[in-house]
């Protein structure tokens, strides 16, 4: 399963290996052939956090189909993302504000 999607783990990433990796990973009982310049660690290690998100939320809420699950574990790794993303342009304002 090839993604296309800037900065991913399939489609270059910012860690380049040499060549495409391909790596077998199951997430919520499926396996998917993952391709991508990441190394197959990095691979793995983000599929199980997939994988674990889409597990929380169907323990939770078991009468979600497939697709829901995915889009709440989705929007819930984005809302992280983001979060981190706002937390990180706070730290770095504050380290301009003190180098002037």
């Amino acid at each position: 399963m090839e993604l296309p999607g800037e900065n991913s783990i399939v489609s270059g990433g910012c860690h380049m290996a040499e060549e495409n990796e391909k790596v077998i990973v199951e997430i919520f009982g499926e396996k998917h052939v993952i391709r991508g310049q990441e190394s197959p660690e990095h691979i793995l290690k983000v599929a199980r956090e997939v994988d674990k998100k889409m597990r929380l939320i169907a323990q939770r809420t078991p009468r979600l189909a497939i697709h829901q699950i995915a889009i709440l574990a989705a929007l819930n790794l984005a809302d992280e993302l983001e979060k981190i993303k706002e937390e990180q342009e706070t730290l770095m304002q504050l380290i301009e504000a003190q180098e002037e």
